[in-house]
């Protein structure tokens, strides 16, 4: 059996869809490459470009569900926390790749460091509009309606609101889709944690900061994958942010 390197790996917002080809190439090389040589794989949310429900087959996602059952076969661990594109992932989705669903806000030890985990959209506090059709979309009640349609009216559904999305983010201020300090804070605090990773924003950056009880903390970013591709590796010697070109180029250097 192999020894996996004592190190966890967290990505997010790789926007997997039929449309970017190299994209898919790119994820399945990193599984084979690069990830599957940690203790762990985090991926925290927007996996896909979309996820309309586990029965959803629409190309890359057999594919893509295959390579990640292929990934934990190697006895990698892998944690998959729901986004705002793929948050119907449901327990067939996690049978299917051998994946452990995190729920939306998730606290581990990270070699001695207490640290948070999360997508980031609910840290975008100042965004009123996307949490108010947040909370509608997260209702049980609702997800199962939605899920209790055809899948092409899903689809439909889903490009309708994707339409009205799109125009309604042009007309918003960048600094209102970005995190809200107070609420990183305060619920850093009440987490009772020194580090959050989160994604989202695809604003990459590492960011330390002092809150009101003294302590000081630190805010990692993931990027997103529309055009480079990055990670974060975190080992016992702290975290490492790495972009496509170091992670699939020269695999056997990024534990190093």
């Amino acid at each position: 059996m192999r020894q996996p390197t004592v190190a966890h790996v967290f990505a997010s917002d790789i926007h997997l869809s039929s449309e970017s080809p190299d994209k898919i190439a790119l994820f399945e090389s990193f599984l084979i490459r690069t990830a599957k040589s940690a203790e762990a794989l985090y991926l925290l949310g927007d996996v896909f470009e979309i996820w309309l429900g586990d029965d959803d087959d629409s190309d890359p996602h057999p594919q893509i569900i295959d390579a990640l059952r292929r990934f934990t076969n190697t006895g990698t661990k892998l944690f998959v926390m729901r986004g705002n594109r793929d948050f119907l992932f449901g327990l067939d989705f996690a049978a299917a790749t051998g994946a452990g669903l995190l729920p939306d806000w998730h606290t581990i030890d990270l070699f001695g460091v207490p640290t948070l985990l999360t997508h980031g959209d609910l840290l975008c506090t100042k965004d009123v509009e996307y949490q108010t059709f947040r909370k509608y979309v997260r209702d049980p009640t609702n997800q199962k309606s939605f899920l209790a349609k055809p899948i092409d009216e899903r689809r439909q559904i889903a490009e309708n609101t994707r339409n009205d999305t799109r125009a309604s983010m042009l007309e918003k201020d960048e600094f209102i889709m970005d995190v809200e300090q107070i609420t990183v804070e305060t619920i850093m605090q009440k987490s009772k944690v020194d580090r959050l990773i989160h994604g989202h924003t695809h604003r990459p950056a590492s960011h330390q900061f002092s809150t009101a009880d003294g302590n000081v903390r630190e805010r990692h970013v993931l990027g997103d994958w529309y055009d480079l591709g990055s990670i974060i590796i975190a080992a016992s010697g702290g975290l490492r942010r790495l972009e496509a070109a170091e992670f699939i180029t020269a695999p056997d250097s990024v534990f190093n």
